[in-house]
């Protein structure tokens, strides 16, 4: 069952990675934290609840896409490269669902600017992987 739990952990990682990654796509580079950054924000709770909620949004709007759900889900099991080819492919397509899943990952692109954090897929699936055994 551990097993089972981490692995859609680790899946909704990447789909974090994924939704932020296509967010970025669209949002211009920061390499500096603002000053006026809420300090509960720059936090892993506040990364935390920052995720919770994009996966949340995101899921509902998958949900409502199954077509755009397949091209996420099969990509985060394809090897990096072939992923963003396919879930670029399928967005170039589709651009009104690139909008709306950009508008749904804004608050991790709003993160990373105004904390000067960013989290990879890799990285939150091996956390992720350590505090569930």
């Amino acid at each position: 069952m551990r097993t089972s739990t981490t692995s859609r952990l680790a899946l909704g990682a990447a789909a974090v990675g994924m939704l932020g990654a296509v967010a970025a796509a669209a949002a211009p580079w920061s390499t500096s934290p603002e000053a006026d950054a809420a300090p509960g924000q720059c936090t892993a709770a506040g990364l935390s609840n920052t995720a919770s909620g994009v996966l949340s949004q995101a899921g509902a709007f998958l949900h409502d896409h199954p077509e755009a759900n397949d091209v996420l889900t099969s990509a985060a099991t394809m090897p990096a490269d072939q992923a963003k080819s396919s879930v670029q492919g399928y967005f170039i397509g589709h651009l009104d669902q690139l909008t709306t899943l950009q508008g749904i990952a804004q608050p991790l692109t709003d993160l990373k600017n105004e904390c000067g954090i960013a989290v990879s897929p890799t990285q939150l699936a091996m956390l992720l992987e350590t505090v569930s055994k």
